[in-house]
Parts: C-alpha cells; structure tokens; sequence
C-alpha cells in the first residue's frame, strides 16, 4: 500500500548565471529561499522530508516464525536513493525533471521492507551530496531539533534531523566525505558508516564511487544494531574480543569541546567494564606521515611534519581532489547537457569539480591503499581510534563564507581519516556543550562493521552515564604561590626547553604559574612548549592570558597566530600577526605569515 502526500515546491525564485565552468558549464545561483508559506511544514516535519508517503513492509511469517526483526520500525532515505516508480531527486530540482521514474527500489531499501520496517519517505539532502552542511536552496534547510539557529549538518541533513525530531525510528543516507557522521554529530544522535563497499549501493546515486558509502542514523543504540545486522548481512554470535582504546591526542587539539567532557567520559565509561585494555595516546598525523609516503607531494610549503595537522590538512586535500575528480567523471555530461540550478555553495564546488584533470589520480588511490594498510597495522581486530567527530560546536546558519571555509577545513582534517582509508567509523552523542551538541567517534579497521557494533553496544549505557557526571563538573582551577620560587621554576624551564624537553619545560612552567599567576612570560613560554608538543588548544589559551596580562607582548601574538593557523583558524591567526606587526613593523616572521594566511583566508 502506498499512500502518497508530497511536499511541493511552488515559491517563486530569481536566478542569476554567476559563472560559466569548463566546456561551457553554466553553473546557476538562487537567490531567494522559498517563501514563508512552507512555515507550518517545517513547524510539523522539521523541514526534513521532500516526499511523503508510506510503503508497508512485506508480510510477517506465519507462527511459529519469529518476528521480522524491524518489525514495527518506521525508517526514511535521502533523496538519492530509488524508490520504485519514482524520481530520485538527487537534491535538485532539475535532476529531477531530466530523469525517468526508477523501474524498482534501491536494494538497501527492499532489504529494510523484508526485514519488517516501514517506509515513510524521502528526505531533504544537500544537492548531488556534495555538502557538508545540510542547507538546501531549493527545498529549505532541515531544522536541527536540538539547535535551530544552527545548520543540521549534512548531506544527509534530512534523515538525521527525522531521527532526531523523532519522526522515524532510523533513516538511512550516503557519506562520501563525512555526509552521515556530521549530521550525526550536529543532531545529536547516533551515527555509523560502514566499510567502503561493506553495504550494497545498487539504486544509490553516486557522488564519488570511491568514497561513497551508504550510512545510517538512529537514536537507540540497538536499533542501530539491528539495522546494521542487516544492511551488512552479519550472521548472529561471533567470539568476543578485548578492546584496545587509542585517543588520537593531536585530533583533540582540533576540538573546541573541553577534555573533561569527551576524552575523559571515553575514558572512564570503559573503567568499570570487561574486556577493555588500558588506553593508549598516539599522534595520529604523524604516525600517518611516517607510513602513508605518498602522500609527501601534497603538504604545504611551510608545513611542519612533526605537526599532525599539517598531515591531515594533506590528507583532507587529497580526499577533496579525489572527490571532484570522481564526481566530474559521473556528472560532467549531465551537467553540460542540463545546467542545473544550483545555490552558490554547490555551484563553486561544481566548478571546481569541472577543472579536475587525471594528473595524480593514480597517487590519490595509492595515498588510500597505503593509508588503510597503516591504520590496519595500528588497530588490528580489536584496536579503536577515538577522534572528535568533528571540530566545531556546530556552525550558524547562513554563515559567511570564510567562516564556512575555515569550518569546512577544520572538519575534513578530521573526516578523511576513515573517509580515504575506508575504515568503518561510529559517531557517538556525548551530551552538550555551550548549547551544543558534542560527539565522539570511534574508527576500526575496514571490515571490523561487527566489532564497532557490538561495542557500542557494550559501552553506550555507561557513556551516557559520564556525560551526565561531566555535565555537573567542571576542571579544578589553579593556586598562588611565592614569587622567587616562581621564577626559578621559569629559569628550569627554559632549561629544559633548550634541551628539547617540552614536556619537562611545561611541567617547570605550570608549577611557575601555580605560584605567580599575573606573569605574561610563565604564559608565553609554556605556549611555546605547546606548541613544540602539537597542543595548540592549550598554546593559544596560554597565549590569550600573556596578552591580557601584557598587551604588548609580541612574542604571545606570534605564538598565538601559530595555533590558530594550525587548528584552521586562518583569518583569527591573520589578525595576530597583523598585530605583531603594528607592535614591531620590521617583524619578519610576523610579515611572511600574514602574507600567507591572506591568501588563505581569501
């Protein structure tokens, strides 16, 4: 039984050409979102679906059978997957109308309807999945239900927000460069891409074949299970394995949300339970430029290898060349045959897709195989890297474009770990902070979809139980002391900062600082430790209490424009060496970074 109940779009738009790409692609722009007639759909469904209508899923077994194992589950799909007799919509509109209704469903799909679920609809995504976002010009950007003043995240921003307002009990997406875990994370909600090419994606437009994978979101663990089961084809039991916890220290440095509420609630929810190896740290950029040595073509001039940013900041590029490249072997022809209508965001990345060349392509695929060996060797069966999901709280809606880009960066540094190894990853909800959601997520290596699983399962009861003891917490703060003593502990410091002792020298610096605390230079000098040991977070807060001791401290600029640019702070980090220079003209270091980071806020 099919019942049918659409949401039309009928807003009057004005277009605009604001471009003309490669082979003579017109790339268009809107510029009006839909009026506010839609007002009371977005109030009922959240602004999540572009169709509505329900298909019943196939018959229960006669007893004694057991019951179909979604029975009584409801889900939803992007709008990029097919549904028999109708169109998918690949986000936009004029995908839709240059192409024929599907002669039958996305395979994912008809597994779900034997399995006992029923469908209810197909849900608003960022147009071609080529967004991480999840703002659509043509049919409105899905409310967050948890922040609505901010984006849901995408591209599968509408099947992440129908399981967070409730309205399904688990909706399946595509995560090409991060599509389902920053939903995931944004919403609030459970989030899991499985190993590339683990899930079926017959029926399923592609965006970039070697990245695509088909995900899925749900609120209760065990539902996630079960859907997972399936869409895998697991069979039941399997031996249990202990776990092996390992924190990627420099990706944490990435994230805004404090220790206490992400590393530590990990930490302390495996405490109590069986089967947990004790946790161990790594430098995961650097353990990557040590085993990926394909990759050394694509860091920056400047970069630093002993930064672990500067190798994710190489691998998220190659991830994104790959993608254009993939996306423009896909779509190209359609592109230059339709000149779709697209809003600003796509439009640029279209364009960009459509000046991808093969030059290199042959080096992206080897920086995935070489990749995926060394995070194998790292984890083995029964090792999990625990990184932010993403960096960011989340972001505004209609943000400004720098701020999108600095945002973009900042996340796909941390996305292309399982997004170019193809390892599977779990997007976990750790409460909130400052109003906003915050995750974790939790990589195994390609093929270990069971292992991850089965831990969340073990693990998710006592998480939620550190979250709400983090909630109530807060770090203990610091005490005065003697000032001479101070001030030796400063001498021994500098000492062992020196004698490349970093951690040493902050030890000396913060018992300084515990005795003295309105010193700028105890601050100053223990950023600079930081920042040799990749803690950037911690640099930049040493540096921001130097310069409201002494706001003519240079050094502190300096070292705080350092951080910032490597946590993808570009246009922040600019206005520190601007700084430097208005205090001492003739800097030089001050001039060459302020003329890069011109160029990269730009």
């Amino acid at each position: 039984m099919i019942i049918k109940n659409a949401i039309s779009n009928t807003s009057t738009k004005t277009w605009i050409v604001i471009g003309i790409g490669v082979a003579g692609i017109f790339i268009y722009s809107e510029t009006r979102r839909r009026r506010n007639t839609q007002k009371a759909v977005i109030k009922e469904d959240f602004g999540a679906f572009v169709h509505r209508f329900e298909i019943l899923p196939f018959p229960q077994p006669p007893p004694p059978a057991a019951r179909l194992p979604l029975s009584g589950l409801t889900f939803a799909v992007n709008d990029n997957f097919d549904i028999k007799e109708y169109v998918s919509g690949f986000g936009n509109p004029d995908w839709e109308k240059t192409h024929d209704p599907a002669a039958k469903s996305a395979l994912v799909v008809t597994w779900m309807l034997k399995n006992g679920a029923t469908f209810v609809g197909k849900t608003v995504m960022d147009e071609l999945a080529f967004g991480i976002t999840g703002e659509n010009l043509h049919y409105g950007t899905p409310t967050n239900p948890l922040t609505p003043s901010h984006i849901p995240g995408g591209s599968s921003s509408g099947s992440a927000v129908a399981v967070a307002a409730k309205l399904v009990d688990f909706a399946i997406g595509t995560d090409t460069l991060g599509c389902v875990r920053t939903p995931a994370s944004f919403c609030g909600i459970l989030g899991f891409r499985p190993s590339h090419g683990a899930v079926s994606s017959i029926g399923v437009l592609p965006n970039a074949q070697s990245l695509d994978t088909i995900g899925w979101f749900a609120r209760d663990p065990s539902i996630l299970h079960r859907v997972g089961r399936i869409l895998l084809r697991l069979s039941p039991g399997g031996l249990k394995k202990a776990k092996r916890l390992i924190f990627a220290e420099d990706c944490f440095q990435l994230s805004k949300v404090p220790k206490h509420k992400s590393v530590q609630v990990v930490k302390k929810s495996t405490e109590n339970l069986s089967g947990y190896l004790p946790p161990k740290n790594v430098n995961i950029g650097q353990y990557i430029a040590s085993n990926v040595s394909s990759l050394k073509g694509f860091y920056e001039p400047s970069a630093n290898l002993q930064h672990g940013t500067s190798t994710l900041k190489a691998l998220s590029s190659v991830m994104v060349l790959l993608q254009r490249y993939e996306f423009k072997t896909n779509h190209e022809e359609w592109i230059e045959t339709a000149k779709p209508k697209l809003g600003p965001e796509i439009s640029a990345r279209v364009l960009e897709a459509a000046k991808a060349t093969h030059e290199n392509i042959k080096t992206f695929y080897k920086v995935k195989t070489e990749l995926r060996s060394a995070l194998q060797s790292l984890l083995q069966d029964d090792g999990i890297l625990v990184i932010p999901t993403i960096s960011d709280l989340s972001l505004k809606l209609n943000a400004k474009k720098k701020l999108c880009t600095e945002f973009q960066d900042r996340a796909f540094a941390l996305l292309s770990i399982a997004g170019m190894s193809g390892c599977c990853q779990l997007t976990i909800p750790l409460g909130m902070h400052d109003g906003c959601p915050v995750s974790v997520s939790l990589i195994a290596s390609h093929g270990a979809d069971k292992f991850l699983l089965d831990t969340v399962l073990d693990m998710y009861s006592s998480l939620q139980e550190q979250v709400t003891i983090a909630s109530n917490s807060s770090p203990l703060p610091d005490t005065d002391g003697d000032m001479d003593t101070s001030e030796l502990l400063k001498e021994k410091g500098n000492a062992a900062f020196k004698g490349k002792q970093w951690n040493k020298a902050v030890n000396y610096y913060t018992e300084a600082i515990k005795l003295n605390d309105s010193t700028s230079t105890y601050y100053c000098n223990r950023s600079a430790a930081y920042l040799e040991l990749g803690c950037y977070q911690e640099a930049e807060a040493d540096c921001t209490k130097a310069i409201s001791i002494d706001k003519k401290n240079v050094k502190a600029y300096l070292r705080r424009g350092t951080a910032k640019e490597m946590l993808f702070c570009y246009k922040e980090a600019a206005e520190d060496f601007k700084h430097a220079l208005v205090l001492e003209p003739q800097n030089k270091v001050a001039k060459v970074a302020e003329k890069r980071l011109r160029k990269l806020s730009g």
